[in-house]
C-alpha cells in the first residue's frame, strides 16, 4: 500500500492524547490491542502537544487480524474514527473496527 493510499484518521475524540489537538496530528497511527479491543497504539497521555503542524494522520499498521478491514496487516477501510471504546476501559480505540 502506498502512503497516499493509507486510510485517514477522519475523527479523534480522545481529549487526553498528545497528538489530538483539533484533530490527530500524528503522521500515522498503529491499531493494536487484545481481547477483542482495537486500541490506538499511538495514544500518548501527556500534556505536551505532539505531531505535525497539520492534520494528516493515517493508519500505518493494524495488528487486529480478525478485523474485517485488515488485509495483510494493513487497514483497508476508507477512513477510521478513534474515540473511547465501548467498555469505557479503552481510552483510545479504533471505532471503525469490525470483527469478521
Amino acid at each position: 500500500m502506498a502512503t497516499l493510499e493509507m486510510p485517514a484518521v477522519s475523527e479523534c475524540t480522545v481529549a487526553g492524547c498528545s497528538y489530538n489537538h483539533d484533530g490527530c496530528h500524528a503522521f500515522a497511527i498503529t491499531v493494536s490491542g487484545g481481547d477483542g479491543s482495537a486500541d490506538c497504539g499511538t495514544f500518548i497521555p501527556l500534556g505536551t502537544k505532539g505531531g505535525l503542524d497539520k492534520v494528516v494522520a493515517q493508519v500505518g499498521a493494524c495488528s487486529r487480524t480478525e478485523c474485517s478491514f485488515n488485509a495483510d496487516l494493513e487497514c483497508s477501510a476508507s477512513s477510521i474514527r478513534v474515540g473511547a471504546g465501548a467498555s469505557g476501559a479503552d481510552t483510545a480505540a479504533c471505532l471503525t473496527y469490525t470483527a469478521r
